[in-house]
């Protein structure tokens, strides 16, 4: 599959034209919504007739993208050539802070491999999102008992991992701009240790998207937020896993007051 990122990095253009709909909303973010809404009922209809598959995924999440760099969103995304080189299925660990990031993953990583999400039962149950997650397989978790998730995880994890699927997993129990290592759960390397494969840290800092007051996936974007994401390399699990776990978590805490700093220096 063609994949869009073609180097190890990619910037925004700084001369991307703000599309002429989005300057006529006068700021707000009316332009936006009604398009990642169209874009997302499209797919729904392509995901019930049974057509929605890897490069449709893909090809939806570009879309995205492209959709927010039109509302003068800057990406700065790193460590591509990490994905990329990879001989082997492996398990994604993120922080998580908004709607974008699951909307962009699929861009960057299924491009290059058969991945997947562990998603809340809510989301693929969703009547706007539902038929598109439902289509690319996920893994299915409540958030409501741990042990259950657990059991869940570990097994279709290690199934997908065996069968040359990647996992993409948030650990943390809920979208958060704060990062807190103490929220951020170990279920990501215990499945790592459990399929014997390997761990890619990804820091995220996506608050151009914040979550909205009432619907979530749907709220404000701030258009001055750089979009940053940087891949980790990936990481063998060796013993009970703990050393792993605070690799990642450094990983994401180093990027995150990276580019805090340079937004106060700015």
């Amino acid at each position: 599959m063609k994949t869009f990122f073609t180097q190890d990095t990619y910037h925004t253009p700084p001369d991307l034209p703000q599309h002429w709909l989005d300057v006529l909303s006068l700021g707000t973010r009316a332009f936006f919504t009604l398009s990642f809404i169209r874009i997302v009922l499209v797919n729904a209809q392509i995901s019930r007739k049974g057509l929605y598959d890897r490069e449709m995924w893909v090809s939806s999440s570009l879309d995205v993208l492209h959709l927010i760099e039109s509302c003068k969103g800057k990406f700065h995304i790193t460590g591509i050539d990490n994905i990329r080189n990879l001989q082997e299925p492996v398990v994604y660990v993120s922080n998580h802070m908004s709607t974008l990031e699951t909307m962009i993953f699929p861009g960057i990583i299924a491009s290059m491999h058969e991945a997947t999400f562990v998603v809340k039962d809510s989301l693929v149950k969703h009547r706007f999102f539902g038929p598109v997650m439902r289509a690319r397989n996920p893994i299915v978790v409540s958030r409501s008992n741990s042990r259950e998730d657990l059991i869940t995880v570990l097994s279709q994890g290690q199934e997908m991992l065996k069968n040359g699927i990647s996992v993409i997993i948030f650990p943390q129990s809920t979208r958060s701009t704060t990062f807190k290592p103490s929220e951020f759960n170990t279920l990501g390397v215990k499945l790592a240790s459990k399929a014997g494969a390997k761990v890619v840290p990804i820091a995220i800092k996506t608050d151009f998207w914040e979550n909205g007051r009432w619907v979530k996936d749907l709220g404000p974007i701030y258009r001055k937020r750089p979009i940053h994401i940087a891949i980790g390399q990936p990481i063998t699990v060796e013993g009970s896993g703990k050393e792993t776990h605070s690799a990642v978590v450094s990983f994401i805490e180093g990027h995150l007051k990276e580019w805090e700093a340079a937004v106060l220096e700015a």
